[in-house]
C-alpha cells in the first residue's frame, strides 16, 4: 500500500507542476501532506516536516550563502574573461550559443557545485538568449544535463556518497569512470550542436550587425529578423514557440561601448542601432557600477581558497559560505550601504531557493518517515528477476534513472545502493561495479525537484518548472543512458 501511495504522491506531484496547476512550492507542501493523512499518519506529519527541514537546512543555509558569494563574484567582474571568451565564440549564430551554454556549464562544474554553475551559465548566457529570442528552456535544460554529468566529480557529491555506503575508495569509483563520462560530456555537447540547429532553423541566423540593429532590448519579448532560412519572428518559449516566461525579468546587456542597460525607470541606457565602438554581444555590463577591476585577484584568490577548502572538507560548507560571503561583502563594499544594496539585489535568488529547499523538506520527510522511501526501493530490488542477477551492475545503472530522479542522493545512495551491492555480490558481481553504475543517472536527477540548485536554475532563467521538466527529461535520460551504453561497452560496469 505505501509503495502505491508514494508513487502516486510522486506522480501527482509531477503532473500537477508541469500541466501548471500549482506552483512548485504550493506542491511540495500540500500534495505530501494530504498524502500523509491518506496513509494514517497526520498526526506525524508534524515530526515528518521537522525532520526533514532539520535535514535540509544546512543545504538551505549553503545555497543563501553561495547565492550571496557567487552574486558578488559577478557583480565585481571576477567572471567576465570567461563570460567574454564564451560570447566572443558564441557570436549571434544560435548553434554557437547552445554549444557555448554546454561548455560554460561543463566548465564551471569543476568547482562541484551546481548552484554555482546555474548562476555563472545564466548570469552570461540569459541576455544572449533574450536578445536573439531563443527558447530559455534549451538555456536551461543544456545547463543541467552537462551540470549532471560533470556532478560525479569526487567532490560533487554523489561519487563520495556512493563509496561511503559501500566502504570503498572514491577514486577506485571514479577514474574507471572518466572515459564513460567524457562520452557523456560530448553528447551533450552534440545534443547541443543538435537544439542549436534546431533554434537557428526557427529564429535564422544573423550577424552581430543585424541582430543589434533588429533586436528590441532584452527585457520585451524579442523579434529578430533572420538573415536566412527558417527566419522569422522568435519568442522565448518553453518549446519555441508563444510568450517569454517570466515577464518583468531584466538582464543586463552591453554591445561594445553602447549599453542597452535597464535604468531605473526600465527605459534603456543605449539603443541597439547606435552604433558600438566594438561590436560583440556581453551579457553582463563592463561598465556596471559594481565592477572592482583593482580587487580581481584578491576576489580570483578568495575564490581558489574557498573551493580548496571544500574539497579537502576544512570546515563544513555552509560555514565556508558563510565566511566567504562576508569577506567578499567586507572587502569589495567597505560601506554598509553598499553592502545593503549587494544583499538586497540577490534577496529574490535566495528567498526562491530557501523557500523551494523548505518546502521540498516537506516532501522529503513524509516520503521517508512514512516509509515509502523504503517500500518502494523494496519493490523494485524485489522487483528484479533471478535471471538478471549477473548483471546486477547493468540493472543498478537503468534503475539509477528513475531511482535518483524520485528520491534524493543520500536516500537512493545509503538506502537503496546497499541492497543492489548485496544483490549483486550474491551473483558474483563486484560492488565497484555497482557503485560506478550507480553514477549514470546523475545527468536527470540534476533536474530532480528534490535537488535545490535546479530551482535557482529556472529562478533566474525565468522559466516554468513545468515547461524545464517537460522539454528536459527526455533528454536527460537519453544523455544518461549514453553514459552507461559507454560504460558496458569499455568494459567498466
Amino acid at each position: 500500500m505505501l509503495t502505491v501511495l508514494g508513487f502516486a504522491m510522486i506522480a501527482t506531484f509531477l503532473v500537477l507542476i508541469m500541466m501548471k496547476k500549482m506552483s512548485p512550492i504550493a506542491a511540495l507542501v500540500l500534495i505530501p501532506a494530504l498524502f500523509c493523512v491518506a496513509v494514517g499518519q497526520g498526526a506525524q506529519l508534524g515530526d515528518y516536516v521537522i525532520d526533514g527541514v532539520s535535514k535540509l537546512a544546512p543545504t538551505a543555509a549553503m545555497l543563501m550563502f553561495a547565492i550571496v558569494y557567487f552574486g558578488v563574484m559577478i557583480d565585481v567582474g571576477l567572471f567576465d574573461p570567461i563570460v567574454r571568451a564564451i560570447l566572443r565564440f558564441c557570436k549571434a549564430d544560435p548553434v554557437r550559443v547552445v554549444v557555448g551554454t554546454a561548455v560554460l556549464a561543463a566548465i564551471v562544474s569543476l568547482d562541484g557545485d551546481g548552484s554555482t554553475t546555474f548562476m555563472i551559465t545564466v548570469s552570461a548566457m540569459y541576455p544572449l538568449y533574450k536578445r536573439l529570442g531563443m527558447s530559455l528552456v534549451v538555456l536551461t535544460g543544456v545547463a543541467a544535463t552537462a551540470n549532471g554529468v560533470m556532478n560525479t566529480l569526487p567532490w560533487g557529491g554523489p561519487t563520495a556518497r556512493a563509496a561511503t555506503a559501500l566502504k570503498l575508495d572514491a577514486g577506485d569509483i571514479f577514474v574507471p569512470m572518466i572515459p564513460a563520462l567524457a562520452v557523456g560530456l560530448l553528447f551533450v555537447i552534440a545534443l547541443a550542436y543538435v537544439l542549436g540547429r534546431r533554434e537557428r532553423k526557427r529564429i535564422g541566423y544573423l550577424t552581430l550587425d543585424e541582430a543589434l540593429a533588429t533586436g528590441t532590448d532584452a527585457d520585451a519579448d524579442t523579434v529578430l529578423v533572420g538573415a536566412g532560412g527558417g527566419g522569422g519572428a522568435g519568442e522565448n518559449t518553453a518549446e519555441g514557440a508563444g510568450r517569454a516566461q517570466g515577464a518583468g525579468g531584466r538582464a543586463e546587456w552591453a554591445s561594445g561601448a553602447s549599453a542597452a542597460v535597464p535604468a531605473a525607470g526600465g527605459v534603456p541606457a543605449g539603443t541597439p542601432d547606435e552604433e558600438p565602438a566594438a561590436p560583440g554581444f556581453q551579457g553582463l555590463d563592463p561598465n556596471r557600477a559594481t565592477l572592482r577591476p583593482r580587487l580581481y585577484w584578491f576576489n580570483a584568490a578568495l575564490t581558489v581558497a574557498l573551493l580548496t577548502a571544500m574539497i579537502l572538507e576544512v570546515l563544513p560548507i555552509p560555514v565556508l559560505f558563510l565566511i566567504g560571503a562576508a569577506l567578499a561583502l567586507t572587502v569589495n563594499y567597505p560601506r554598509p550601504a553598499d553592502q545593503k544594496e549587494r544583499l538586497a539585489a540577490h534577496a529574490e535568488n535566495v528567498l526562491n531557493v530557501s523557500g523551494m529547499v523548505f518546502a521540498a523538506a516537506v516532501f522529503t520527510g513524509v516520503l521517508t518517515g512514512t516509509g515509502m522511501v523504503k517500500h518502494m526501493a523494496d519493490w523494485l530490488v524485489g522487483a528484479i528477476p533471478d535471471a538478471m542477477g549477473p548483471h546486477m551492475a547493468l540493472v543498478t545503472g537503468v534503475l539509477s534513472l528513475p531511482l535518483t530522479y524520485f528520491m534524493s542522493n543520500d536516500g537512493f545512495y545509503f538506502g537503496v545502493l546497499p541492497v543492489l551491492a548485496e544483490a549483486g555480490a550474491a551473483h558474483g558481481v563486484s560492488p565497484l561495479e555497482i557503485a560506478r553504475a550507480s553514477l549514470v543517472g546523475q545527468a536527470l536527477h540534476m533536474s530532480s525537484p528534490l535537488v535545490p540548485a535546479v530551482y535557482v536554475l529556472v529562478g533566474m532563467a525565468k522559466v516554468e518548472f513545468g515547461d524545464h521538466t517537460r522539454f528536459t527529461v527526455k533528454w536527460a535520460a537519453l544523455t544518461s543512458l549514453v553514459v552507461l551504453a559507454a560504460a558496458v561497452l569499455f568494459g567498466i560496469v
